[in-house]
Parts: C-alpha cells; sequence; structure tokens
C-alpha cells in the first residue's frame, strides 16, 4: 500500500480511506465531539497521507496505529485552538498560567478518552464481548460465562487481559504542550486558515 502510495495510485488512498475512514473520524470525533471539525480532521488526515506516504515507518506499528496517532496529534491542535478561542471570546486570557492548565487539562482527558476508544475497538472480539457485558449488561463473572458459554475461568481471563489493555489507556503520550501563543480556532500554523 506505502509504494502504491508514493507512486501516487489513487486507487491505493481510495482503498485505505474505505478501510480506515470510520476509524480516523470517530477518533477525531471523541477528541473534538464535533461532526464537523471530525470531517476535517479526517480530509486532513487522509490529505497528509496522501501527501506524505513515506511517513509511515512499518517498524513503529501498523497502519491503523499510525493513522490513529495523526488523527489525535491534528484533532488535539484543533481542540488546543478552539479551546483558546472559547477563552478569548469569554473574555478570559488564555496566556494566563491558570487558563492554560485548565486546557491542558480537558486536552488531556479527551486524548485518554480517544485512546481508550481506540483500545476497546481494537481489541479481540472475545475480549470486548467479556467487558460488554460486565460493564453494559452488569453481568458477574458466572453471569458472563453463561452468556458466552464459556468457563468461568475462561470469562476471567478475558475480562482480566481486557482491563490490562483499557488501563494502558491513561499511558498514552501527553499532548503536546501549549505554544506560547494560542492560535484562533480554525487557522493553521502561521495563522493561515
Amino acid at each position: 500500500m506505502q509504494q502504491r502510495l508514493e507512486r501516487g495510485e489513487a486507487a491505493a488512498l481510495s482503498e485505505l480511506y474505505d478501510r480506515y475512514a470510520s476509524l480516523v473520524h470517530g477518533l477525531a470525533n471523541r477528541v473534538l465531539d464535533d461532526e464537523r471539525a471530525a470531517d476535517a480532521v479526517t480530509r486532513e488526515v487522509f490529505a497528509q497521507v496522501w501527501e506524505n506516504p513515506s511517513a509511515f515507518d512499518p517498524g513503529r506499528g501498523p497502519v491503523r496505529t499510525w493513522l490513529s496517532e495523526l488523527t489525535r496529534d491534528l484533532a488535539v491542535r484543533r481542540l488546543h485552538a478552539r479551546g483558546a478561542a472559547e477563552l478569548r471570546r469569554d473574555g478570559a486570557d488564555p496566556e494566563d498560567p491558570e487558563a492554560r492548565e485548565e486546557l491542558q487539562e480537558k486536552v488531556r482527558e479527551a486524548a485518554v478518552a480517544a485512546r481508550a476508544d481506540y483500545i476497546v475497538t481494537s481489541m479481540p472480539a472475545s475480549l470486548r464481548a467479556a467487558l460488554n457485558l460486565a460493564y453494559h449488561h452488569r453481568r458477574d463473572y458466572r453471569g458472563a460465562a453463561a452468556d458466552l458459554g464459556v468457563t468461568e475461568v475462561e470469562i476471567r481471563r478475558r475480562m482480566r487481559l481486557g482491563l490490562q489493555l483499557l488501563s494502558t489507556a491513561h499511558a498514552v503520550a501527553p499532548p503536546e504542550p501549549l505554544p506560547e501563543s494560542l492560535p484562533d480556532a480554525g487557522r493553521g500554523p502561521g495563522g493561515a486558515a
């Protein structure tokens, strides 16, 4: 796929988009809580892939992970910009250390939530089903084992593994620190819209 993209094959981008657009859009929307902004991030992610396919390093993980990291980075930048614009609109000084810390915490929370969503959607279906029964349906391990037709030992293993994976959501690298001067929402680096 990477080689096809590097040769400029539009069909390769189309295949990549068909396979991963819902993941990218979902992650962006989880961070931004805004469909239109998530649409824009999705377009930007695939534009960057098209413009620089060699940025993908298979030694660092699969394409899915690369796209997720790229999405998170772009969405976090938009969230920073939007937060700064909201502070200005509300008459607060976005350069105030307390306001900056509050905005940074909001961004951290969104990044962790997006990471948790990614982990859940990426984990094996058997682990996801066990966690779903425990969390959404309030089943204990005996009830979950009966519902899934597995042993109690197996359901405990699945729940433990699923929870261990979810616990890594907090291990996500912190978002980049806010720049010294916060940009306006909707503007890219250098103030260009």
